[in-house]
């Protein structure tokens, strides 16, 4: 896939190289989406200033829970694939997680009650840009208030990362997984 915008080349404006040094491990390029974004100083910044991968009210867990559900519903297998590589892991989802959150649902046996919960909020917010009262009640009987904001929050900048991601037409960084069959 040719992307439709062409990623900035090194070397990037001096803000744009440190932004990178913190944000990516040592020794790992930017990835496309960021130095696409990179092309604009102030977009690139604006982006990174709503992201929400720092320590929150959700766990690491539940925020890739979250993201990989989000991402894979808009069809995002880029910017999937990033949160597998780079948080699959360290969040403890297996295969198995993996590919019921790109092909199942929260009803699949692999997810406790309370990610269950997540998984149907993921569905409902991408199909309705809502949450109903019974799932809400759902949810805030297992989150604190911070912690329901952040999820609204995560879910909205992942549908919008995926529409980047989709509508540039970025292609898969060389170590990305695809989307399981």
């Amino acid at each position: 896939m040719t992307a439709r915008i062409a990623a900035a080349l090194p070397p990037y404006a001096a803000s744009v190289q440190a932004a990178f040094d913190r944000i990516m491990p040592s020794g790992v390029p930017p990835l496309v989406l960021f130095a696409t974004l990179a092309r604009d100083e102030r977009l690139f910044e604006r982006f990174r200033g709503g992201a929400l991968l720092d320590p929150g009210h959700l766990t690491l867990r539940q925020r890739e829970i979250i993201i990989d559900r989000i991402t894979a519903l808009a069809g995002s297998e880029y910017e999937w694939s990033v949160h597998v590589f780079f948080f699959a892991e360290r969040a403890g989802l297996d295969a198995v997680q993996q590919h019921s959150l790109v092909r199942g649902s929260g009803n699949d046996p692999c997810w406790a009650p309370e990610e269950r919960l997540l998984i149907r909020a993921c569905d409902m917010l991408h199909h309705t840009c809502d949450i109903d009262d019974e799932l809400w009640q759902a949810l805030r009987r297992n989150l604190s208030e911070g912690a329901l904001i952040e999820l609204l929050m995560l879910a909205g900048f992942y549908r919008m990362v995926s529409y980047l991601t989709n509508a540039l037409r970025l292609p898969l960084e060389s170590y990305a997984a695809r989307f399981p069959v």
